[in-house]
């Protein structure tokens, strides 16, 4: 069964998104550049963390951001762990999400939208139910409705619950709800981590498969 679009959906949150993350992009340029040498001199190089994810309809493509930890290694040549790598820094730039930035570039291309599900990793697409797969059933977003309701805070399930629930009630003033949430969000850094991890921990399944 097709999902129906609303007319918010068809016409207008496309042009807008491509319109804000534009005007964004070329408003935020100072702050993106002092950053940038800021990652450089504290993190090193590639100033630029990119990574495949899956967006609309499961087609991949490559997400930026700033990079937010070091490519510390052990003996064996591994990298060590998230809550070692993760500098204070590298902190700072995720609770100020200042490290999303980049995704602006990766909105304006077409691949995310201002508002939709996160994008998460390739690796998680065989382990969805039926019920989480329709988070690709849109753009993945700079931000969402999960984020302003937890962000890592939260369960993976309750998360993807959140994102199927925008999904089936996308609308001009919701996603401009998310907008001035996620704002208040930054400004606060409420959610940032899960209760148990530096990041938020891997997704194994849900038990519920349907």
């Amino acid at each position: 069964m097709v999902r129906k679009k609303g007319v918010y959906e068809r016409y207008i949150k496309r042009p807008q998104d491509l319109l804000l993350s534009s005007v964004a992009l070329l408003l935020l340029s100072p702050i993106l550049l002092i950053v940038a040498v800021l990652v450089r001199m504290k993190l090193g190089g590639p100033v630029l963390f990119s990574q495949e994810r899956p967006g609309l309809n499961d087609k991949i493509f490559k997400m930026y951001k700033f990079r937010t930890m070091t490519d510390e290694r052990d003996s064996n040549g591994e990298l060590l762990s998230d809550s070692i790598r993760l500098t204070s820094f590298g902190k700072l730039l995720r609770s100020t999400s200042l490290d999303e930035l980049p995704e602006l570039w990766n909105i304006v291309r077409g691949d995310m939208a201002l508002i939709g599900p996160r994008p998460l990793l390739v690796q998680y697409l065989s382990l969805y139910n039926e019920h989480q797969k329709r988070r690709h059933e849109v753009r993945p977003g700079l931000t969402g409705y999960a984020q302003v309701n937890g962000r890592n805070a939260i369960s993976w399930e309750q998360k993807f619950n959140l994102d199927v629930n925008y999904v089936d009630q996308i609308s001009f003033s919701g996603d401009w709800r998310i907008i001035f949430f996620t704002i208040k969000k930054v400004f606060i850094r409420e959610g940032i981590n899960s209760e148990t991890s530096a990041t938020m921990e891997y997704f194994q399944g849900s038990k519920v498969k349907s």
